[in-house]
């Protein structure tokens, strides 16, 4: 049902146009959008989506597969919003005065190193942060390899940030990654467990003894086998640095484009390792948040 609330905020602006809709029943974001404004293609469904025009329970969400729940409330606004996030390497997934969820590209930086300062999702999130509002700031929570591509959350408030990481065993529910493997993996689903070391060439490797404190486990489930490569599941118990490469280096089987721990065999001129589902407990309402993005294109076109 239609709220039929149509309201302008700052004085006559096109902009702050919005029609509200209440949400009775669970469904995907962009099937609702297309029931609600009827008449419109899903070409415009997705564009309303993918332009920073609506907003669930007023935090903003960009995915068309976004899963709705009964009882929320979709703001629709009439007209792209002035400050919207643009950006070629970090795709907006969700915000609100909370966190912020991106998904990232390829080859781009989390946070700043001594050689790259400027280009990284860190930088990019923070400039329009402080666009938006003066005074305000992006926090690091955790970070995804260079060459990783896929879902990344920062925090917009300290409290939001020391809650996720003093906490993150047990507000994230769920960690997968897709990822493209070097030869047909013998097993249909396995687990890899290891003591994750890093040496002075700042080089991870697996030791089967030694403390907790470098335990590391790693889930792979194969999705299919095709002309020597496999297409992976993997699901994360813990996030030590480099865990995944690591551990499918240790079964024989290292990820297609890694060139610190592959084997040079590189199909698609990239890292095939993407973080494509990411669910967690809200550090400040609690509630479930589930995010996820489809496999990336080469991937696909690799074994589909």
């Amino acid at each position: 049902m239609n709220l039929k609330d149509r309201h302008n905020n700052r004085g006559g602006s096109k902009a702050e146009m919005f029609t509200l809709f209440k949400v009775y029943e669970s469904g995907v974001l962009l099937d609702f959008i297309m029931k609600k404004m009827s008449g419109i293609s899903k070409t415009s469904a997705k564009q309303i989506v993918s332009g920073h025009r609506v907003y669930v329970d007023n935090a903003l969400v960009s995915r068309p597969d976004f899963v709705l729940a009964p009882g929320q409330v979709v703001k629709v606004f009439k007209h792209k919003a002035r400050t919207s996030f643009s950006n070629r390497f970090l795709k907006m997934v969700y915000e609100d005065s909370d966190i912020i969820v991106v998904e990232k590209a390829a080859g781009l930086l989390t946070i700043a190193t001594a050689k790259e300062k400027i280009k990284t999702a860190y930088s990019y999130l923070n400039e329009y942060v402080k666009e938006k509002n003066r005074g305000g700031n992006i926090y690091i929570v955790h970070r995804l390899d260079r060459d990783t591509s896929g879902l990344l959350v920062f925090a917009k408030n300290e409290y939001a940030k020391r809650r996720l990481q003093d906490c993150w065993k047990n507000i994230v529910t769920e960690r997968k990654y897709v990822a493209v493997l070097c030869g047909e993996v013998e097993k249909d689903k396995d687990t890899v467990v290891s003591n994750l070391v890093e040496n002075k060439a700042f080089m991870t490797y697996s030791v089967h003894t030694g403390s907790d404190e470098g335990r590391a486990v790693t889930h792979y489930r194969v999705i299919k086998r095709k002309n020597g490569y496999s297409l992976v599941e993997l699901e994360l118990e813990t996030g030590k640095k480099n865990q995944i490469r690591v551990h499918m280096h240790d079964i024989g089987h290292p990820v297609a484009g890694d060139n610190k721990y592959g084997n040079g065999d590189d199909p698609i001129g990239r890292l095939a390792l993407h973080a494509f589902r990411l669910c967690f407990y809200h550090p400040v309402s609690g509630e479930l948040l589930k995010f996820e993005t489809p496999y990336p294109g080469a991937f696909k076109k690799m074994f589909f």
